[in-house]
């Protein structure tokens, strides 16, 4: 049974609205894939999974209409039809919805937004009429009240007490142009119970993490499947297994969930790396049919682990954990900082070997930053190191830290910029993909090959197998995939499509973008050298 929709009842609410629900544009991105959509046949990575979220918890009578401008143009009609236009996003998607806001003004309709960009920094979006902090469950009388306060700027203070899960209700996935997408999304929980200074998710969601119920869970696998989709869902939680003992008496109803409809959906989430210490998590989650997880890894520096406040990297080797958690069915993906103000010019050799020594395909590596209303944010401004003006802090930094580094920043961008160059050559990166293969058993969310595949292959034998100067390790993937896994062809497959994004991606965008950084900086440079002797 579907839980029921914590709705507002009251006469303003029922008054017929029009929304339009608008998510923003992503740049290109290490995550959005955009390199190796054309392959898949998809126009996006995910879905906007907040918006239909929201959409789940507005009034019966309002209209909406949902415009995803990375699938689809938003057009002045579209903007002309509504009544109000909700835009929700993130820091990275900042750019667009500002954009999207000044096009509604013009045009005369009011505008709300909403999402972890505004929650976490409200001042940006000055132009919205409505800025709505925070999670909406159990808000909407607030939100709508905003919405027909007279004021033209109206910021909703995030709320004190977090929502309960009990109110939460199945998102609107039927909004979604499923086919459209390369994965889909949805949320067993929220928070997380570690406290790392650079991470803003406890700010976001608090560190009581809040899991939904089984049913609740199951009721939105149900709805996606009822969309027609099939393929990977993304579990969008920062931290899967916050709650381990959630989890435990979760996955079991998950498991018969996906066996007795022989598994539609293969699962990836994002987890802390001690779920290497718990076998029967791991167990459960493989049976579930998760076949990747993404861990923050952060650094193999010890020193750094404890300076950022992530403890709970440091109780044995990280390389120990990534193994286990390999060997027992599921692929990692790492998320790696340099940076810390305890590495030295060493940091960028460490990180190389630990991550060319581990199965990690897709190891994504940045330069520390300071989010707004971090711990981080505000050692650094007690510091007087925050430095705002001039470095974007676009949520996808390439460019300068937005603060004043303790390594020397010169050394720092170059150290950078060839780290990643390093991890993705395409030998680095294939050879990653061949690890994973060595240890990771047949996960049963790996689904055999079938006939919509062979499009995908057909496109993507031609671009890498054919065209790209990469094709020598495309063969021998799949070769090795074949031989070892012949269940893993199809990931390996994946695995290519997505290398063909990273590879691209870091020698067209992201080193080009470090080595404009690192020039500014020598220029700064020059110039102060000139003004001292002038």
């Amino acid at each position: 049974m579907q839980p029921t929709a914590h709705r507002p009842t009251d006469a303003t609410a029922r008054r017929a609205r029009r929304i339009l629900l608008v998510h923003p544009l992503f740049p290109v991105t290490y995550w959005g894939f955009q390199y190796a959509l054309p392959m898949s046949g998809r126009r996006a990575n995910l879905p906007p999974l907040g918006l239909a979220t929201l959409a789940a918890l507005l009034p019966d009578t309002w209209e909406l209409k949902l415009v995803d401008m990375n699938v689809a143009d938003l057009r002045d009609e579209d903007l002309r039809w509504a009544d109000l236009a909700f835009v929700g996003g993130m820091r990275v998607q900042a750019p667009s919805m500002l954009d999207v806001l000044e096009r509604a003004s013009i045009l005369g309709l009011r505008t709300v937004v909403g999402g972890p960009a505004p929650t976490s920094d409200p001042d940006l979006f000055a132009e919205a009429n409505v800025v709505f902090r925070g999670e909406a469950e159990g808000r909407i009388d607030a939100l709508i009240a905003a919405i027909d306060a007279p004021d033209e700027h109206v910021v909703v203070a995030q709320s004190e007490q977090y929502p309960d899960p009990k109110t939460f209700s199945v998102p609107r996935f039927d909004l979604f142009e499923v086919e459209a997408y390369g994965a889909m999304s949805l949320q067993y929980s929220r928070g997380c119970p570690f406290k790392c200074e650079f991470c803003d998710i406890v700010q976001l969601f608090g560190r009581v993490p809040r899991p939904k119920s089984s049913d609740l869970l199951l009721a939105e696998f149900e709805a996606i499947r009822a969309t027609g989709y099939r393929g990977t869902v993304f579990v969008v939680d920062d931290n899967f297994i916050g709650n381990r003992k959630a989890v435990r008496r979760m996955l079991p109803d998950l498991v018969a969930w996906q066996q007795d409809r022989q598994y539609p959906f293969d699962l990836m989430t994002e987890a802390s790396v001690n779920l290497a210490d718990d076998a029967t998590l791991l167990t459960g989650m493989v049976q579930a049919g998760f076949t990747s997880v993404f861990l923050g890894l952060e650094t193999p520096s010890l020193e750094a682990l404890h300076e950022a406040g992530k403890t709970q990297n440091t109780r044995k080797p990280l390389s120990e954990s990534v193994q286990e958690i390999t060997e027992a069915g599921l692929e990692v993906m790492g998320g790696f900082i340099v940076g810390f103000d305890s590495d030295g010019a060493e940091v960028f050799e460490a990180q190389r070997a630990f991550i060319e020594d581990s199965p990690i395909p897709m190891a994504m590596i940045g330069p520390l930053m300071a989010l707004p209303e971090t711990d981080l944010w505000a050692r650094l401004s007690r510091e007087g190191r925050l430095r705002l003006q001039g470095t974007g802090n676009d949520g996808d930094q390439f460019g300068r830290p937005n603060f004043v580094p303790a390594m020397d920043e010169e050394t720092l961008l170059t150290g950078y910029g060839r780290l990643v160059a390093q991890l993705y050559t395409a030998d680095a990166y294939y050879d990653r993909c061949e690890r994973v293969l060595d240890l990771a058993p047949p996960s049963p969310g790996l689904r055999a090959p079938d006939p919509r595949d062979l499009v995908h292959f057909a496109r993507t034998a031609w671009t890498i197998g054919v065209r790209s100067p990469r094709r020598r390790r495309f063969w021998r993937l799949l070769a090795v995939a074949l031989r070892r896994q012949p269940k893993a062809f199809s990931w390996a497959v994946v695995r290519a499509m997505i290398g063909e994004h990273l590879i691209r991606y870091t020698e067209e965008q992201v080193v080009p973008r470090i080595r404009d950084a690192v020039a500014e900086v020598r220029r700064e440079r020059r110039e102060e050298a000139v003004a001292r002797y002038a």
